[in-house]
Order: structure tokens, then C-alpha cells, then sequence
């Protein structure tokens, strides 16, 4: 539907000529008076409001402070013959998205007014994906029926809308930016970003510059000015995946946020106020780090004001059936695949498998049955083989009696093809860089 605009001038051959230049793109009205004006949006809606501020009987001013009492988020264009500073601030206070000066260039007022229609559709956008974020990570969107689930989401809901730095333990792929996420959308910072940041996927060098923005100059390639992600979550939630993999260096840094909520760009000399909700995660043991001497203390206790641990797949098994079914509907629709059923006998395979990544290999493994099912109907042939065997991989190394090393080097031969380098390397613990060169010094090709 083409937008609709209204122009309100009482002077008839600069009315007539505004009408042509518009009517090739949108819907147009006219209206000679704002008394005219008030009975055509009596019963009539409009994208953009143009209107002359001189008028018989009230002026565009006083029309525009009606309108926008009526109809708060009224786009609104203010043209006048008589341009002061003070005409320019009374219009812009009253709530006018611009004003244009007379003689109207035709040009002039359609970008003006494409502008303005551009960006009102980019907020009704925005509203509308923020919409569909919130209902997407509703606590009723975290599946599980085991008590485990129902514990954590009771507790999540009691402090959701705390400031409150959290916590989130687990192993890769039980869910923790999903929780993280459910959090930030279910607090009075929802409308505001939530900023993920893996540590671990972004190069050290690079890390500072990603948290606190650089100034022009401040190393080499620093062409211009870069604001922080800290400064660009301002007001939000930051998420911190992994921060176990963050440097002594970066360690002290993050705790002069967490002490002050100041953040100074890299380079820089002045400081920037910031308000931010830390959640932090981790697959590591960080009070073992923190006696290890690779994690400060004080910074622990700075994140780990409240703590949540996600519990394996494989100690919540009550929870695969639900997720099962979630994840069939979720795939389906979203490859064109009618709707599916999963046999009794492949589910019970499923039950009786070890689950090393959690959600995150149950997910994979879905979409994939879901992708090579022809049916309508998923069966163990459409599982992996490692599913398919009753021994799970951990057995197996308990039964083999594998070194640490030799695990490291079954397991990247047995998932590799299942799993990013990234996850592969997370539920290792582990490095990217730590992973290649495994594979180098053991000749396992990623082909």
C-alpha cells in the first residue's frame, strides 16, 4: 500500500504544484486551512503531514501541537516563507520532523520527505523485530520438562530484572546464549542491545579494540575513530561467551568496568559513562583457573554474583523427547519439508546416546535426518553411526583405556565432520589455534 500524504497550503498554485511532484509515488490529499485539515484526519490516516506554517485561522504550529497530542509518533514537515532560529525551534520542540524554507525546491522537499518515510518504516521495523526477539527467547521457548530446566527458569525469573551481573556454567552447547538471551528480553533492558561477544573467536590483539573502541591513529590500521562494543551495548546487556579464554591483560581491564562502568577507547584520553548488565559464560572450571593462577579472583567474584549451571544433555534425558518435537516443527518449516514423525526406536537411540555436544549435536542432528528423510518419517538409518551404537564415545574411551591424548585426537577424528572448528575446539577446551596445530602434528585433514 502506497503511503499517504497530506499538504495543508492555503496559497492554491504552490498547493497544485506539490500535488503533482508527490502523486507520481504516494497518495495525495490537500487541505487549504488546519481547520480543513483537523476534518480530513478525522477520518483519515497518513504517513506525513506537510503544512505551511502561515494559514488562515490557525497556524501550522498550533495545528502541529493538536496533531501530535492526538497521534504522538505524526511525521510532520513545517514549510515557511518567514525561517528564523526561533521558527526552527519552536517546530522541531512541537515534535516537526523538519522544516523547509520557501520557495520550495521540488527536489529538496522529496528527499526530505523520503527520508522521513524511510526511517519511520526502519522504527516500525525495529518495533516489530523486537517483537518477534522477545517472543523468541520467552522463557517458554527454553525446552525441558526435567527439574533441572524448571529450576533454573524459576530462579532466572526471579532476578531477570536485576542489574545484577550473571554467570552461566555449562558444557558447549547446553544453551547458554539462548538462557543468556532469555534473560536480556525478559528485563527492563529489552529494548535496549544485547551485544554477544565470543572471547574466544575474536583474535587477542584484537579483543581491546572490540570491547572499548579505538581513537584515529592509536596503532597500526586504526584509520578512524571505532566505537566499542561496551559503548554500542550502552543501556543493554553485554554477553560474554568464554570468558575463560580472556588474557591476564584483558582481565584487568574488564574489572575496571565492572568497578566504575567507565570504558576510555583505545588510544584515548577521555572516558565514557556506560550502563551494562555483564552475563559472562564458560565450559571451564574458573575456580580451578583462579587457583591455577590464569583467572584474577576479583574478577570472578565481580561476574559471579549470580550463578547459573546448565546441566548436560545427557544428565536431563526426560528433555530429548521435548526437544525432539520442537526441533522436528523448527526444521521442517524452516527447510520446506512437511511435517515429520520420529519412530519410537529412533527416539529410544537417542535416549540411550551420550549427547558430547549437548543441544547444539541434537540440533545438527535433526536438521540433518530431517534433510535425507524422504517419507515423512525419521528412522535410525537417518541418524549418524556414532548414534546408532549402543556404546557411547565415552564409554568407549573408558573401555580402551585412552591417554588425554589419544582422546583429543578419537574425538577431533569423530566429529569433526558434525561441528565447526569453533565448537569442536570448545568442548576440547581448547583453542582454535591449539586445534590446528593437533591436526598439523597428528596429519588430520579437515577434508
Amino acid at each position: 500500500m502506497a503511503d499517504r500524504l497530506l499538504i495543508i497550503e492555503d496559497e492554491d498554485t504552490l498547493c497544485e504544484s506539490l500535488k503533482r511532484v508527490f502523486s507520481r509515488d504516494y497518495e495525495v490529499d490537500a487541505a487549504g486551512s488546519a481547520e480543513e485539515a483537523l476534518d480530513i484526519l478525522a477520518e483519515n490516516n497518513y504517513s506525513l503531514i506537510i503544512s505551511d506554517i502561515i494559514l488562515p485561522g490557525m497556524n501550522g504550529i498550533e495545528l502541529l501541537k493538536i496533531v501530535r497530542e492526538r497521534t504522538p509518533d505524526q511525521l510532520f514537515i513545517i514549510m515557511t516563507a518567514y525561517a528564523s532560529l526561533e521558527t526552527a525551534v519552536e517546530a522541531l520542540r512541537s515534535g516537526a520532523y523538519d522544516y523547509v524554507m520557501k520557495p520550495i525546491i521540488h527536489e529538496e522537499i522529496k528527499q526530505i520527505v523520503k527520508n522521513a518515510l524511510n526511517q519511520k518504516a526502519l522504527k516500525a521495523e525495529n518495533i516489530l523485530l523486537r517483537k518477534q526477539l522477545e517472543k523468541e527467547y520467552d522463557f517458554s521457548r527454553i525446552i525441558g520438562e526435567s527439574p533441572a530446566i524448571k529450576k533454573i527458569i524459576g530462579e532466572v525469573k526471579k532476578f531477570a530484572d536485576a542489574r545484577s551481573n550473571v554467570l552461566l556454567l555449562g558444557e558447549t552447547g547446553t544453551g547458554k546464549e539462548l538462557l543468556a538471551r532469555a534473560i536480556h528480553f525478559n528485563s527492563k533492558r529489552a529494548d535496549k542491545p544485547f551485544i554477544p561477544i565470543n572471547c574466544s573467536a575474536i583474535p587477542e590483539n584484537l579483543l581491546e579494540s572490540e570491547f572499548f573502541g579505538h581513537v584515529k591513529g592509536a596503532f597500526t590500521g586504526a584509520v578512524s575513530f571505532k566505537k566499542g562494543l561496551f559503548e554500542e551495548a550502552n543501556g543493554g546487556t553485554v554477553f560474554l561467551d568464554e570468558i575463560g579464554n580472556l588474557s591476564m591483560g584483558l582481565q584487568s581491564k574488564l574489572l575496571r568496568v565492572l568497578e566504575d562502568y567507565h570504558i576510555r577507547p583505545v588510544g584515548g584520553t577521555q572516558s565514557v559513562k556506560v550502563d551494562l548488565r555483564f552475563i559472562c559464560a564458560t565450559n571451564k572450571n574458573l575456580e580451578a583457573a583462579v587457583k591455577e593462577g590464569v583467572f584474577r579472583e576479583d574478577l570472578y567474584y565481580r561476574v559471579n554474583v549470580i550463578t547459573i549451571k546448565l546441566p548436560p544433555l545427557r544428565e536431563r534425558k526426560e528433555d530429548i523427547e521435548p526437544l525432539v518435537k520442537y526441533l522436528i516443527q523448527k526444521y521442517s518449516g524452516d527447510l520446506g519439508k512437511p511435517a515429520m514423525e520420529m519412530e519410537n526406536e529412533t527416539l529410544q537411540l537417542l535416549a540411550e546416546y551420550h549427547w558430547p555436544g549437548n543441544i547444539r549435536e541434537l540440533q545438527n542432528i535433526i536438521e540433518r535426518a530431517i534433510l535425507i528423510a524422504d517419507d515423512g518419517v525419521i528412522g535410525a538409518e537417518q541418524l549418524p553411526d556414532n548414534v546408532k551404537t549402543k556404546m557411547s564415545f565415552t564409554d568407549q574411551v573408558l573401555d580402551d583405556r585412552l591417554s588425554i591424548e589419544d582422546y583429543t585426537k578419537t574425538f577431533i577424528q569423530k566429529y569433526q565432520h558434525d561441528f565447526t572448528e569453533q565448537q569442536l575446539a570448545d568442548m576440547l577446551g581448547i583453542t582454535r589455534k591449539s586445534l590446528w596445530e593437533k591436526r598439523k602434528r597428528w596429519g588430520i585433514n579437515r577434508a
